[in-house]
């Protein structure tokens, strides 16, 4: 006997619209979808010039203040004295100081000597002086006034700099290769697809109102310098079976609080063809990306949700119009750290000469002069990489030893130790709003205490420090992940401290940090902590086992 119909189910509801552009969601669903589609952000820099640098941080609009001043790599800083454990409770208006920081973009990480000096020469005049090198090849500044803002655009527009679109729900900063053109290995030099591509779409208000930020990278490096895996768009150099060199095309990477490694969609992308393959690509992010929940609107959820396999196929049918032929995976990146620190020579026969910031934080002062040396023994030439580095190109044979004299004599290492090579931090609390805890000075202790302690560790091991859970400086991937987090302590008194991931890695075998239940370490404890497990892993390693190898073996005994 069969069982009668269920009666439909009155109370059912509809699935909730994502706020997907192009299934009809064309409402704004929250207040930033809302102050996006009120005015479009690239249009805030006429009211920065013609009121509020004349009016002063009074007069600023707070849907401009706290939004569309990003649009041009703007955010308001932290005000100062305030504890990480109000981070989450008071008001935006309650955390912002009358300064910003300002974030200037440098796509491909190229930069000429007079780039160089124009923002040593910005962030003497109207930073205090500050400048950090990002992992995302970017220059940032502090105190900054709205005031000065015009000034400092004119001068870095003189030059061919911008701080458009540097940050906000754009197409961020273009990572790509410092070495590229000059790397004797490299497959290819995307050098022209990087600039093809900002001068058609940065600035471009088709893309200029997306559902969140977009990172895009384009590399032949055959280091994999760029971390394809977990930017949003990553066009990564390969030769197919002909012997035609071009790109495999991945979509879907980012960390934060939802990390997820980039996907291949097995697609081979022809040089004159990456600037409207990334078009389309940033398009579908445009119309299909999530907009209802900030936290889900970046574009690997739609990724993820979609599969490889559908997100080509509406690429191809939907936006490009043709199909794209399958193509080879990336050759596995070669062996060594993906830094380019130290000297190597160039495909010319000169040299170039990488150099180690103490987790990226630099001056206006030094900034000159390392314009002075490169002025002095190389070229035009200087670029900073996605690892808070930069290098020095162009340099003769016969002049290596000098520039490496002078970038030592300055504290900036050509010969570095690997805690100091391969250490970095996120701006932290110092100046950031969502910080829980300070980052760049506890860093920079933790490498000179590191090498008192460890002055024979030699193997390559990455510590990256976060003030908070957004991994903008990439926990989830590091040897050693630190995640900014108040503990209570021995004591009972609530302290800075972290929550520690360990054995996360790219490349090869690419994964996530371990977490250990329990695992966390307050600030005063890391020295120990680290200099421990270091210690355990240089007892048991196998021969040539990273630490990221063994750590997936290791017994949480000695992970603690």
């Amino acid at each position: 006997m069969t069982s009668p119909p269920r009666p439909a189910n009155r109370h059912h509801k509809r699935p909730r619209g994502e706020g997907q552009w192009a299934l009809g969601y064309r409402e704004p669903l929250n207040k930033n979808e809302e102050n996006k589609k009120n005015d479009d952000g690239l249009n805030v820099r006429q009211r920065i010039i013609d009121v509020y640098s004349k009016q002063g941080f009074d007069s600023i609009d707070p849907a401009d203040l706290r939004g569309r001043f990003r649009w041009f790599g703007l955010y308001t800083q932290r005000k100062p004295g305030i504890d990480g454990g109000k981070t989450a409770i008071l008001e935006p208006e309650e955390l912002d100081d009358r300064y910003f920081m300002l974030r200037v973009r440098i796509d491909g990480g190229q930069l000429s000597l007079a780039q160089l000096r124009t923002i040593a020469d910005i962030a003497n005049r109207y930073a205090r002086g500050t400048a950090d090198v990002t992992d995302r090849q970017n220059i940032q500044l502090h105190w900054i006034e709205v005031e000065s803002v015009p000034a400092i655009w004119e001068a870095l527009e003189a030059v061919g700099l911008s701080t458009m679109e540097a940050c906000g729900d754009t197409p961020r900063v273009m990572l790509g290769c410092p070495l590229a053109g000059i790397d004797a290995e490299e497959v290819i030099d995307a050098t022209p697809q990087i600039e093809d591509t900002v001068s058609r779409y940065i600035g471009d208000k088709a893309f200029s109102n997306l559902p969140r930020k977009f990172k895009s990278a384009m590399s032949g490096c055959p280091a994999h310098c760029t971390v394809h895996e977990i930017n949003d768009i990553a066009f990564v150099g390969v030769a197919d079976e002909h012997g035609e060199k071009g790109f495999d095309l991945w979509v879907g990477g980012g960390l934060s609080t939802n990390p997820m490694l980039g996907k291949r969609l097995g697609a081979f992308v022809r040089p004159e063809q990456v600037h409207e393959v990334w078009a389309g690509v940033i398009g579908i992010f445009r119309d299909y990306g999530y907009r209802r929940l900030r936290h889900r609107a970046r574009i690997k959820f739609l990724v993820n949700d979609w599969g490889a396999e559908r997100f080509r196929e509406v690429l191809e049918k939907e936006y490009l119009g043709y199909p794209l032929p399958d193509g080879p995976a990336p050759e596995a990146p070669r062996g060594g750290r993906r830094d380019h620190v130290g000297v190597h020579r160039q495909k010319d026969g000169n040299f170039y000469v990488g150099f180690a910031p103490k987790v990226g934080r630099l001056d206006g002062d030094r900034l000159n002069l390392i314009a002075d040396i490169a002025e002095r023994y190389g070229s035009d030439r200087v670029r900073t990489t996605v690892e808070q580095k930069m290098v020095i190109l162009d340099v003769a044979p016969d002049k290596v030893d000098g520039v490496v004299a002078d970038l030592e004599a300055a504290d900036l290492q050509v010969n570095p130790s690997t805690f100091r090579r391969q250490t970095m931090a996120c701006t932290g609390i110092e100046y950031c709003k969502l910080a829980i805890v300070e980052t760049k000075g506890l860093a920079s202790d933790l490498i000179d205490e590191l090498e008192r302690r460890l002055p024979g560790f030699t193997d390559p091991l990455t510590i990256n420090v976060n003030g908070c859970p957004n991994s903008c400086a990439r926990i989830q991937v590091a040897d050693i992940g630190l995640k900014g987090q108040l503990i209570t302590d021995a004591s009972g008194a609530q302290v800075e401290g972290f929550q520690i991931h360990l054995g996360g890695s790219l490349g090869v075998n690419p994964g996530f940090g371990r977490k250990v239940r329990g695992l966390k370490a307050t600030a005063a404890e890391l020295p120990d902590y680290v200099e421990r497990v270091l210690k355990n892993f240089q007892s048991q390693k196998n021969d040539a086992e990273s630490f990221s190898e063994w750590v997936q073996r290791a017994e949480e005994a000695d992970l603690k």
